[in-house]
């Protein structure tokens, strides 16, 4: 019986000591908070002292490059101030979802369309009649296809041509003109398959085969390059060639 006494006693004793010691955090921190709450004044009768840097030391730092803001004034023009705009905004479109389909399959189009550009040009096509307007024939008074040099009047046909202004038909007819010449002293062989240079490879040596492949140069120029658009001056020139030539070629044939 005395022993359940007295551990009653002892267990009434160790609750007052737990509750004291639960106690004790609370009570000790009060002069804390109650003092947070209260600010220092501030002090007013301490003097202050106001210290300035050396001006040797300011002088130093202003002559940094780090220390000069400078505000740089743009010196674009406003033709510069557009194009900068213009790729601005290009830049913002390109950024949309349309905008970069385009970009994209733009470049690929842009690319084949370089290729068949060179393609065709490597190929000799003319562009200006493959997807232009083809030029107006003009109407000639000699048939270019039937080149029978032997049953034409040249020079009957050459000054027609020459009256009409149709200087590189003119120019044509002139060297058929010659061809026939050279045929008719028996210089060449003319055949309607035979190229110019073929006839260079026949004439005898001398003077004729330089005097001819000036001619030859001369006529496929004008011909064959297609230039419609031969000046009277031109034209004079190419007449001046040929007389020469026709005068070489009679003077050989005297001498012989």
């Amino acid at each position: 019986m005395f022993l359940v006494l007295l551990f009653r006693r002892c267990r009434v004793a160790v609750l007052l000591v737990l509750v004291a010691l639960a106690a004790m955090p609370a009570a000790a921190q009060r002069p804390r908070n109650a003092a947070a709450t209260y600010p220092l004044p501030p002090d007013r009768t301490t003097p202050v002292t106001l210290r300035r840097p050396a001006p040797e030391r300011l002088r130093e730092f202003r002559q940094q490059r780090e220390f000069q803001y400078v505000e740089v004034k743009s010196e674009q023009s406003s033709w510069d101030l557009l194009w900068a705009r213009f790729w601005h905004w290009l830049s913002d479109l390109l950024e949309t979802r349309p905008g970069k389909l385009v970009w994209k399959y733009g470049i690929c189009v842009g690319l084949v369309v370089a290729l068949v550009y060179v393609v065709l040009k490597l190929m000799q096509v003319d562009l200006t009649r493959a997807f232009g307007r083809s030029p107006r024939p003009v109407a000639l008074a000699y048939d270019v296809q039937a080149e029978d040099i032997h049953g034409q009047d040249f020079e009957a046909l050459l000054a027609a041509a020459e009256a009409e202004n149709n200087y590189r038909l003119a120019v044509r007819l002139g060297y058929l003109h010659v061809l026939k010449q050279l045929a008719d002293q028996s210089l060449i062989r003319w055949q309607p398959d035979k190229t110019n240079h073929d006839y260079l490879f026949e004439l005898p040596a001398g003077p004729l085969p330089d005097a001819f492949r000036e001619l030859t140069q001369q006529f496929d120029y004008v011909w064959y390059g297609e230039h419609d658009d031969l000046t009277p001056a031109h034209y004079a020139q190419a007449r001046a060639t040929r007389l020469a030539f026709q005068q070489l070629l009679h003077t050989g044939r005297r001498a012989a």
